[in-house]
């Protein structure tokens, strides 16, 4: 009787990878974790083209990395504060297998996402710093409205604001969706678009129950270096 192969199993072959654009260590310049020395894993790609974007570089290109390696590489540089962001990180399925990995191997991890996708599966040790996009960023009707339905007080929402029919329409909705009681609610000014001191007249102005964000790393490096 001829010999019976059994058909060969899975090999290392389909290993996880994700297209990387850049890793890399600075001070985080936004969010909650302002000011922490941060690594932060830049995926490539993103289905929007926010007006405002500084990050368009991350749009097309980048590496194949394992996720082994990704985490490998992120714990070489001895941070504990990780930012997984692009582009749009969820664009890339396997970044939820990623942030996993982050979470397991003890860091404290961020994820910056524009809002567009479905957060409800990003595990739960990772704070969700979602964007929810406003009128002169040209992509408002990408928001996915069912994502604050997953948020809680470890997340966070962000509008970036590049003039006051943005401010109106973020206060609108912060007072539509009750935001302030999900989760912190950044207002930032879109760089070179909105002055800070203008944005913090008007919060002040109407008592908002929201925090003022400026990108920090832009202020210490400034728009070439700013990342």
């Amino acid at each position: 009787m001829p010999e019976i192969i059994a058909p060969a199993a899975p090999t290392a072959t389909s290993e996880e990878r994700l297209r990387i654009t850049e890793i890399f260590f600075s001070l985080q310049g936004e969010a909650r974790s302002v000011g922490w020395p941060t690594v932060f894993v830049r995926l490539t790609g993103c289905p929007l083209r926010c007006t405002y974007c500084d990050t368009t570089y991350s749009f097309f290109g980048g590496e194949w990395q394992s996720i082994d390696a990704i985490v490998e590489q992120v714990s070489g540089f001895g941070a504990r504060h990780v930012c997984v962001t692009g582009g749009e990180p969820l664009s890339q399925k396997r970044c939820l297998i990623l942030l996993q990995r982050l979470c397991d191997a003890g860091f404290a991890v961020s994820l910056e996402t524009s809002g567009a996708i479905d957060i409800s599966e990003v595990d739960t040790r990772v704070s969700r710093v979602m964007d929810l996009k406003t009128p002169a960023s040209n992509e408002m009707q990408r928001n996915r409205w069912e994502n604050l339905a997953h948020l809680t007080a470890h997340d966070q929402i962000k509008f970036v604001l590049c003039d006051r029919a943005d401010y109106d329409w973020a206060c609108a909705m912060t007072n539509q969706h009750a935001l302030t009681d999900r989760c912190d609610v950044l207002f930032s000014p879109s760089y070179g678009q909105l002055e800070l001191r203008t944005l913090a007249e008007w919060i002040l102005q109407d008592r908002l129950p929201v925090r003022l964000q400026t990108q920090l790393h832009k202020h210490i490096w400034g728009e070439e270096k700013g990342r």
